[in-house]
């Protein structure tokens, strides 16, 4: 693989701002989500500092993994996000296309914009334990 990983966790730094922007209008208790989006974000913004070679990338997000400490699994989790989203990136010319171009998302703009509401069909929801009721 050919792809910086400095260049392409940059892009993706600009496409977390989507993520924060839906984490920021949910009505659940969101910290989980905001940790766990604050992790990405370091491992993103050391990618970016530390210009880790791509052939060795995976390597170097294992060695950040092992040395987070109380964090490991939360690390380990979002160090696979990062890599599958980089590895992505450098395969699927739609995805690097979009994140050249900023990553645009209705979500970007954080709580001002109004979020998107899905249209309830009336059917019952379908859930491990059988039909649910929409209410």
């Amino acid at each position: 693989m050919s792809a910086r990983p400095a260049a392409i966790c940059r892009e993706l730094l600009a496409a977390l701002e989507a993520s924060e922007g839906r984490r920021r209008r949910r009505k659940r208790d969101t910290t989980p989500d905001a940790i766990g989006l604050g992790i990405k974000r370091s491992l993103l913004e050391r990618a970016v500092d530390e210009d880790p070679d791509p052939a060795g990338f995976e390597g170097w997000l294992l060695e950040h993994c092992l040395s987070a400490g109380g964090e490991t699994g939360a690390t380990r989790a979002m160090a696979l996000d990062v890599l599958a989203e980089w590895r992505l990136a450098a395969s699927v010319p739609e995805f690097g296309a979009w994140l050249d171009h900023g990553a645009p998302s209705d979500d970007a703009g954080g709580p001002d914009i109004a979020p998107h509401t899905p249209q309830d069909s009336g059917r019952p929801r379908e859930t491990r334990g059988g039909p649910r009721s929409p209410n």
